[in-house]
């Protein structure tokens, strides 16, 4: 059958399992976005300031120092779970990642000091991470490429969701007048975390990942109960040929790259475990590497993880009252669910770079038109109540728009764009850097709240317009590409020798299953 009649054979049969099975995974997301929507009232609320007094105190460091140390902790467990992912597969890393995170919610909910609360953050963010790095992958490695858009905007849903379901429990137990007011919600979150743990276990695990360790029936197995179809189904036929074509060439390649570390000794490993993350900087791989990291970096220069840990005190730069400064960071929760609720239409049908400039440009003037109200009325809101509600719907509209494009795609992107010898590590890293840029927020926001004002706007429109500038230039469309497509996407099989090895090792592997 030729490769044509194969691919229009590839659009027949249901979509099957891969719909449901990344429902469960995306409660990674909501872990996260639970413990943002926690600390954004839990920052602000008497019973925990009594507690932590170095809070209470106003020092903007410590404010940053607590929400920081989760995203650095978020930090180490994402870098690392590139290399576990791989070792002991995707699903089994999530269970390590789930035990990590509960150990951490324990340990917050149980906190007597500012310095056991903040290694207890450390902990749970390490869980986090290994999370927010793994979940995307293993979706984007059971879904068919025509909904891969849809099912890894779940991730971000999650995140949002988490965020909305958490502040308003938390907005709920601050009239709890003991301590439980704040060490409740930190202990809820590990209802979530336990199932997700337990869920896990029973789903199949990645086709992509049993090739890579060649158990090539075992993966068609596994993509014969994601797709709902028999094995000798057409459409599970050519995807598994193509997985094990593209693993088959990447192996290859990196074989004839590093032909002195393939011995199976522990110090050979360790020396190719570490080349192989360097041939993310290489010359094949360095444009995904930028991609998937400046994704990453502008996800949090554009500024919301400041507005959603710092909302409240943002409000009150704009004159709101206590009680509609929490009632507003709620709203404004709200809106950027919303916005992403939407990317479950638009992120396969329009595509990845549409929703990323749209995005870009929206949230630019947002920032902006608050920067000039805050500017110029901020010295006495009681006389302009107007301007101050007009600052509050510029937020509100610029979590739409992060909502509807910056918040799904950074997270989608990375997963679906490094080929499979480097998808784990590649994936990885563009994680790690979201917790690394996401850390630095937190740490700078405070201080440039307290003393710049409407400075912080002028510093995230700057981002905003960068954003825009940085993705013309250098993201491609991914939309309604395999992950086997992906070289083509970046250029790295444009020449004739590459192509033509990838075309003779699905053909090898077609005749050798046809003829077994």
């Amino acid at each position: 059958m030729s490769d044509a009649a194969d691919a229009e054979e590839v659009e027949m049969g249901d979509i099957g399992a891969a719909e449901a099975q990344p429902l469960l995974d995306a409660n990674g997301g909501l872990l996260f976005g639970y413990d943002q929507g926690v600390v954004s009232v839990i920052l602000v609320m008497p019973q925990f300031l009594d507690r932590f007094g170095e809070i209470a105190e106003g020092n903007g460091y410590y404010k940053g120092l607590l929400t920081a140390m989760i995203t650095i902790g978020a930090l180490f467990g994402a870098i690392n779970q590139g290399w576990l992912a791989d070792a002991i597969s995707r699903k089994y890393s999530i269970v390590v990642a789930v035990i990590i995170f509960n150990v951490g919610s324990m340990l917050q909910a149980a906190s007597t000091d500012f310095t056991m609360l903040t290694v207890a953050r450390f902990i749970g963010g390490i869980g986090i991470g290994m999370l927010s790095m793994v979940a995307p992958l293993y979706i984007s490695e059971i879904s068919p490429p025509e909904i891969r858009g849809t099912l890894l905007v779940l991730e971000e849903l999650s995140i949002v969701t988490g965020i909305v379901v958490a502040f308003w429990i938390t907005y709920g137990t601050r009239f709890i007048t003991s301590e439980w007011s704040y060490r409740l919600p930190f202990l809820l979150q590990v209802l979530p975390a336990l199932g997700l743990g337990i869920g896990t276990v029973y789903l199949p695990f990645s086709p992509r990942w049993l090739v890579s360790q060649g158990r090539d029936n075992e993966a068609l197995q596994a993509l014969s109960i994601l797709r709902q179809l028999p094995p000798s189904n057409v459409r599970v036929q050519y995807e598994w040929h193509d997985i094990r074509a593209e693993v088959a060439f990447h192996r290859d390649i990196a074989t004839e790259r590093h032909p002195h570390l393939q011995s199976s000794t522990l110090f050979t490993r360790a020396r190719l475990e570490l080349a192989s993350w360097a041939d993310l900087f290489g010359e094949e791989c360095l444009r995904r590497t930028i991609v998937g990291s400046g994704l990453m970096f502008f996800q949090q220069f554009v500024g919301i993880n400041a507005l959603i840990y710092y909302s409240p005190t943002l409000f009150a730069t704009m004159g709101l009252n206590y009680d509609m400064q929490l009632i507003m960071s709620g709203v404004l929760n709200m809106a950027q669910l919303v916005g992403v609720m939407t990317s479950l239409w638009s992120m396969d049908r329009l595509g990845r770079r549409p929703l990323l400039l749209s995005g870009s440009a929206v949230m630019f003037v947002t920032h902006l038109v608050i920067a000039l109200l805050v500017g110029s009325y901020a010295y006495d809101w009681s006389h302009h109540r107007t301007e101050g509600w007009v600052s509050v719907a510029m937020l509100l509209l610029y979590m739409l728009a992060f909502g509807a494009s910056w918040g799904p795609v950074p997270w989608a992107m990375p997963a679906e764009i490094f080929n499979s010898a480097s998808r784990a590590k590649g994936t990885a890293f563009s994680t790690s850097c979201n917790w690394l840029f996401n850390a630095i927020i937190g740490l700078i926001t405070p201080p440039l709240v307290e003393r710049t004002g409407y400075g912080a706007y002028v510093f995230f429109a700057t981002f905003c317009l960068l954003s825009l500038i940085w993705t013309y230039l250098f993201v491609p469309e991914t939309a309604g590409k395999t992950l086997e497509q992906m070289d083509e996407v970046f250029g790295d099989t444009s020449t004739h020798d590459h192509q033509k090895r990838q075309r003779y090792l699905r053909n090898e592997i077609s005749t050798s299953t046809l003829n077994s």
